[in-house]
């Protein structure tokens, strides 16, 4: 398993300054997957993140425990609330921190998601009530069958059906708002992709260039 905090020690990564990325207009987010957290050798990426005011995205497809345990393995919902609860103490999620904690759901098999306005509510709701956790912002994300997924309609003899079902839900004002049009995402040897699913396909910017579309400091 990589350490990313051995990773981004031996960069340039902490000589950036929040003042120089405010100057440049960039913000950092890191894709995180919250049982990380309690993984040896991770145990200080929480606060990491948190003296760089790193913005986090983080994964949970559900505020019910059976649910996210049937999907993720038995003991991941409990993990996840540690990790948010340790996220929210950082001041993750606090609304006048400025340190930013969004979560992202996608539905599992063929289906689209629910309106992310709804369900943004259901989880603020459940996730404070029963739980006492903060957030700042739900994404809710179709699913493209590429990769691990793209194989689960297949697997179904419904993959024709779901090509169907996202052609005729396209809407042509989504384009304005889509994230290429302003995040690039960088993995761990800094190679850099225009779009997330490019990097779930190891398409990153540049893949025929002598530098092979990675960051260099």
């Amino acid at each position: 398993m990589r350490d990313p905090l051995a990773l981004l020690r031996s960069t340039d990564f902490p000589r950036i300054t929040r003042k120089r990325l405010e100057t440049l207009q960039v913000n950092l987010g890191y894709r995180c997957n919250l049982t990380i957290l309690e993984e040896p050798g991770y145990e200080d990426l929480a606060g990491f993140l948190a003296e760089y005011r790193v913005e986090i995205v983080a994964s949970l497809p559900c505020y019910l425990e059976q649910d996210v345990d049937a999907q993720r393995g038995k003991g991941v919902f409990d993990r996840s609330l540690r990790a948010l609860h340790q996220l929210n103490r950082f001041g993750y999620g606090g609304f006048d921190s400025g340190l930013i904690l969004n979560l992202v759901y996608n539905p599992q098999g063929v289906a689209l998601p629910p309106p992310q306005i709804e369900l943004e509510n259901a989880y603020e709701r459940e996730l404070e009530s029963r739980y006492g956790i903060v957030f700042n912002r739900l994404y809710t994300l179709a699913n493209m069958p590429i990769r691990r997924f793209g194989s689960t309609p297949i697997s179904q003899g419904r993959f024709d059906e779901y090509m169907t079902l996202l052609r005729n839900s396209h809407n042509s004002k989504n384009p304005e708002d889509v994230m290429c049009r302003s995040l690039i995402s960088v993995d761990w040897q800094g190679h850099v992709y225009d779009r997330d699913f490019n990097q779930m396909l190891d398409l990153p910017l540049g893949a025929g260039s002598s530098c092979g579309g990675a960051l260099r400091s």
